[in-house]
Parts: structure tokens; C-alpha cells; sequence
């Protein structure tokens, strides 16, 4: 990380609004990159003229799900804290931060494949896998999951150069992940005849791309330093305060999907694929809400140490009218292309009734989804991780099994997805409304520790990892 790194404290002042825009536009080109691959992805997999394929890819992709859910909570724990750092002058302290997180997500990826791999038959059998989708989905992830060891440290990577706000290089990252799956995926599944374990093998290489990639722009910054081992132990405690609130936050819509997927299986593997289907269109659609929770982290991290309350709210508050404006202009999209959508993906019956019907009403409940999105950032950069973990659950329990399994029972398919939409909006509107009291909440204590500690006489290291748990037990 270059020693001016004090200047990469850009986001204390300018239009708040050209902030989040400009953040959350080149995280939303790279992450959108990966959603439309996987999209046509499955695509192909589609175009293999077997729904029990389909479903199959469905269910193994859901058990990835809870993989890269724990990568991105160790990502937000370390870019939180490194964004925190950048903004209160500590540059020392960013790049030791940065060093330990990595190292921390790399031991993760790996203890997290040898825990996952045993148990997999377990795992998709519980969401609904049968006799026919079990063994292709079980060797779908034996190929898969083990680049997990790639796959973490290439997010972690992606999430410093955010925290410092190099947007375009975190772009890189995931575009280059992007590039080499649509460029091998059509020559593995078809060329190769290879069908679902060529998408597999294909997701290896892109995953092992994006590491190379983030370590290219990490090392660019200079942000990573000679790891120590002293380091990596002593920010353990201070780097799992904030990921493993942040993991369960993330493990919350692994889980109800999982729930989802084990609701529609009793309607059969039609049902399933038509949902695989709008599990992938999902993201596709509504990446930029994704790529803007991800954006504003380090904006509100680097203005909270910079002590800038009034500036945070300004980031709340443009985020919901991006958030409002990209949704409607999705949701339009999405109803008139219902019809071309279903009949590329060969969707009938059940299936087809079933994306139609979320084309239709999804808007609407993106925008509530957006604005939990908006609060778990907040909660997660600014010292308030335990908020999004409830909300998360909240929604993924309360707000998704009893609305799904009464709008099974009345409405069929439909009804489980209007159910879970329903759980949304309600934790949606409390999600954001938490977040302005939470931005209230600091003002009020008006803690100076971050920019306190890193300005004061010889501050350095050890006195930014001495003042970070200070900070967190405050104010949790």
C-alpha cells in the first residue's frame, strides 16, 4: 500500500451521491460479469434438454452458497476494518490488517472443505435431492469445492481494494473470473461433451483467475505486508468480532434458499428447475443492489473515522433513492421480458407459471430486499454486526418458513414465493430504519477512538489493535 495512503481517504469528502454511484457502477459491471455467466451457464446446462440436470446444478449451487457466505463475511470483517484504518490515517495498521485477514480467509476456505466434503449426500439429500439429482449434484461439488481455497482469498482481495477505493481494479477481479468462464464453459459442456462436469471444471479456472487477479491489484497497493505471526494471532479476535456476525448474517438467505428449494421439491423437478432458473436470473437482475451493499462498506467505514456522521446519513440516504430508481427500471425490464425469458430456458408448466409470476411481482419486493441489503452494510461497517445477523434470520425464519409453507399450501409454487416476498418488505423497512438510529446512536456517543488513536503521538500498530476491540465492545 503506498505511504500515501492518508490520500486514498477519499470518501470523507465530495458528492456522497458520485460515491456510491461510481462504487457501486464498477463493483456492478464485475459482479454482473460472474451473475450473467452463470446465467448462461445454466443455460447451457439447459440447452442439455434434461430438467433433472437443471435441478441438479440447482441444488449443488445452493451448498456453494453456504461456502461463499463465510468467504464473504471474512471479506466484509477485513475490509471494514481495514476502510476504518485508511480513513483515521493508519496506514501501517490498514496493511497489517489486510496481511492477517488474508491469511485468517485462506485457513478458513480450506478447514471449510474438508468439513463440507463428507457430508455432502447429507447436505442435498435434507434440500430436496433425489435419486436422479443426488449423484450429479455430489459430483458437481467433489469438483468444485475444493477451489473454495481459491475462491476466498480472491473475494478477500476484491474487498481491500474496495476498502481503499480502487473500485476499477475490484472490477478487474471478478471480470477476469467472468472472462475464462464464458470463454470455457461452451468448449467443456459442448465441445468437450463433458455437460455438467465441464460447467464444474470451468468454475475451477474462474476461481483460480480471480485469485490471480486480486493478488495482482492487492500487491499493486502494496496492501499486503511481510505476513508475522504474532499479527495474524492477535488480530484473530479482532477480525472474528465483526466476520462471524457477519458469516451467520450471510449464512441467513443461504438457509432460507435452502428452505425454498426443499419447499418446491414436493411439486417435483420442474418446480425446482424453474426456481434454479430465478435463482440465477436473480442476481443478474438485481447485481447493482448486490454490488451497492458491497460499495458503501468502505464510504461509511472511511467517514466514521473521519468522524463524518452527517455525511453517513447522506450515504443512507442516496443509497435508498438508487435503490428505488435501479429497481423500478429492473422490475419494467423484467415484465416485458418474461415471456422471451421463459422460452429460451425451454421453461413449462409448473415452471413457466412459476418465473412468470416472479418477473412479475419481483420488483417490488427487491426494492424492501435493497434496502436490508443498505442496512447490513451499515450494521456490518460500523460496529453493529449483531443487527444484520438478526435481521438476517429473522428474515430467513420467521419472514420465509411460515409464509412459504402457507402460501405453499393455498397457492402452490406461487405461493412460496409470494410468501418469502412478503418476509422482505417487513424486515426491509425495519432494516433501514435501524440503520439511521444507528448512525444516530454513534453520533450521539460520539466515539473519537478510530481517528483518535491513529492521529495521537506515535500511534501505530499496536495501538490500532489495541483500540479496535475497545471500539467494537462499545458499541455492540
Amino acid at each position: 500500500m503506498p505511504e500515501a495512503t492518508h490520500e486514498s481517504a477519499r470518501f470523507v469528502e465530495g458528492s456522497i451521491l458520485r460515491h456510491v454511484v461510481t462504487m457501486s457502477a464498477t463493483g456492478s459491471i464485475g459482479l454482473m460479469a460472474i451473475f450473467v455467466v452463470d446465467f448462461l451457464s445454466l443455460l447451457y446446462v439447459s440447452k442439455l434438454g434434461d430438467p433433472t440436470l437443471t435441478a441438479a446444478v440447482g441444488f449443488a449451487t445452493i451448498v456453494q452458497f453456504f461456502a461463499i457466505a463465510i468467504n464473504i463475511g471474512l471479506m466484509i470483517a477485513a475490509g471494514a476494518l481495514v476502510s476504518r484504518a485508511i480513513g483515521a490515517g493508519d496506514p501501517a495498521g490498514a496493511r497489517r490488517l489486510a496481511t492477517s485477514g488474508t491469511i485468517h480467509g485462506i485457513v478458513v476456505s480450506g478447514l471449510l472443505v474438508l468439513a463440507m466434503l463428507p457430508f455432502l449426500p447429507s447436505f442435498l439429500g435434507w434440500i430436496g435431492a433425489d435419486a436422479e439429482t443426488l449423484p450429479v449434484a455430489t459430483r458437481f461439488l467433489w469438483i468444485t469445492l475444493p477451489s473454495n481455497l481459491l475462491m476466498g482469498p480472491g473475494m478477500m482481495f476484491s474487498g481491500l481494494l474496495r476498502a481503499v477505493g480502487a473500485a476499477r481494479q475490484a472490477m478487474y477481479v471478478t471480470l477476469g473470473g467472468a472472462i475464462v468462464t464464458a470463454g470455457l464453459d461452451p468448449l467443456l459442456i459442448f465441445g468437450a461433451g463433458l455437460g455438467v462436469d465441464g460447467a464444474a471444471i470451468t468454475t475451477c479456472f474462474a476461481r483460480a483467475t480471480f485469485a490471480l487477479v486480486g493478488l495482482w491489484g492487492v500487491r499493486q497497493h502494496r496492501m499486503l505486508a511481510r505476513p508475522s505471526l504474532a499479527d495474524v494471532v492477535a488480530d484473530a479476535p479482532v477480525m472474528m468480532r465483526i466476520a462471524l456476525p457477519a458469516v451467520l448474517t450471510n449464512l441467513a438467505p443461504s438457509v432460507a434458499s435452502a428452505f425454498i428449494a426443499h419447499a418446491l421439491a414436493k411439486f417435483g423437478a420442474v418446480a425446482v428447475a424453474g426456481n434454479v432458473v430465478i435463482d440465477r436470473l436473480t442476481p443478474v437482475a438485481f447485481g447493482g443492489l448486490f454490488a451497492m451493499s458491497g460499495s458503501i462498506g468502505p464510504i461509511l467505514g472511511q467517514n466514521w473515522g473521519g468522524g463524518r456522521f452527517d455525511r453517513m446519513r447522506g450515504v443512507l440516504r442516496d443509497g435508498t433513492v438508487v435503490t428505488a430508481l435501479y429497481v423500478l427500471v429492473v422490475w419494467i425490464a423484467l415484465a416485458l421480458g418474461a415471456g422471451p425469458l421463459t422460452r429460451l430456458f425451454g421453461l413449462v408448466g409448473v415452471a413457466a407459471d412459476l418465473f412468470g409470476f416472479f418477473c412479475l411481482v419481483s420488483g417490488g419486493v427487491w426494492f424492501f430486499t435493497g434496502l436490508l441489503f443498505l442496512a447490513n452494510a451499515s450494521f456490518n461497517n460500523l460496529g453493529f454486526p449483531f443487527y444484520s445477523t438478526a435481521l438476517n434470520w429473522g428474515r430467513a425464519t420467521l419472514g420465509t418458513v411460515p409464509p412459504a409453507l402457507i402460501g405453499a399450501h393455498v397457492y402452490g409454487p406461487k405461493g412460496v414465493i409470494a410468501g418469502v416476498g412478503l418476509g422482505s418488505v417487513l424486515f426491509g423497512v425495519a432494516g433501514i430504519v435501524l440503520a439511521f438510529r444507528t448512525v444516530a446512536t454513534l453520533e450521539s456517543r460520539a466515539v473519537p477512538a478510530p481517528a483518535e488513536t491513529a492521529h495521537a503521538p506515535n500511534a501505530g500498530p499496536d495501538a490500532t489493535r489495541a483500540a479496535a476491540p475497545a471500539q467494537s465492545g462499545a458499541l455492540v
